[in-house]
């Protein structure tokens, strides 16, 4: 029997934020099956739980394929193992995703228990033209931000990170496949993350949407690892002024799905030290059948 999980990541409170589905399968489906029930589940991401000592061995499915790394499951299924597997309820959790050990520590801020996970060091990779990526947004070119750079970022799932001048641009968001196709088609990263510096809500200090077609994911409501990304970016960039950085994000307000993400990021010269939180709510438990 392998029980099943439903959380709610980034969210304040239950049917907000990313849903998850964790299945603790102990090793016991294959490939295959995982990828089914992931499909059956058609959240953004399904998580596995093949092991039940630390470091936790976990694998994440999309609907349409297996990937290394996602924040949002990381986060979800950490919360998981904390509650329902580990001893004692631990203030530190290591899962070993496809991508390395992610260690995920709790905090508390105001008042709410948070979830934070390290990411892998970033690697940044090429610059992009402000034009093409204007076409898969389906947005006039001086929408985009002239004074930053469109580039791809990874900490383990390879982001391109598209700064906006307004909110008004993200909200007039429509993607284009064709467009997107054109852009991914010959590079790893999938992801188009679309960030801008006017939220909606006075505590928050960014708004960003995600658009991953490629893996069955048109729009995501909260992103762990791309926000991770936009962390790295933030601080390489030292886009609020600082090689430090220590901001709140909002997404999915445009999916009805409302999540709040922290993101920490230290540019060190060498490296980035990468830092996401959010909080994870209990929506059911069950079995598969």
């Amino acid at each position: 029997m392998s029980v099943l999980h439903i959380v709610d990541v980034f969210a304040r409170q239950k049917y907000a934020g990313n849903q998850l589905a964790v299945v603790e399968s102990g090793g016991a489906l294959s490939d295959a099956e995982m990828q089914a029930v992931a499909d059956e589940m058609n959240y953004s991401e399904t998580t596995f739980v093949e092991s039940r000592e630390s470091p936790y061995r976990v694998r994440i499915f999309t609907p349409e394929a297996e990937v290394p790394f996602a924040g949002h499951p990381t986060l979800g299924t950490a919360h998981v193992i904390r509650e329902q597997i580990a001893d004692g309820r631990p203030d530190e959790v290591a899962l070993d995703l496809n991508v390395g050990e992610v260690p995920v520590g709790l905090r508390t801020i105001d008042g709410n228990e948070t979830l934070w996970m390290t990411q892998q060091p970033p690697a940044f990779g090429e610059t992009l033209d402000h034009e093409p990526l204007a076409e898969v947004l389906g947005l006039p070119v001086e929408k985009l931000d002239a004074d930053w750079p469109v580039q791809v970022v990874s900490t383990g799932l390879p982001t391109i990170i598209v700064p906006l001048t307004d909110r008004e641009a993200l909200e007039g968001i429509d993607l284009d496949r064709a467009a997107y196709e054109r852009v991914t088609g010959d590079r790893d990263a999938k992801l188009v993350h679309a960030v801008c510096p006017d939220p909606r809500e006075a505590a928050n200090d960014m708004a960003v949407r995600m658009f991953s077609p490629y893996y069955g994911v048109p729009e995501d409501p909260a992103t762990g690892s791309a926000n991770g990304c936009l962390a790295a970016w933030l601080a390489r960039h030292a886009y609020f002024g600082s090689g430090s950085v220590d901001v709140r994000v909002e997404q999915g307000f445009e999916m009805g799905r409302p999540s709040i993400l922290h993101l920490q990021a230290t540019d060190r010269g060498d490296a980035v030290d990468v830092e996401v939180g959010g909080q994870v709510v209990d929506v059911a438990r069950g079995e598969l059948l």
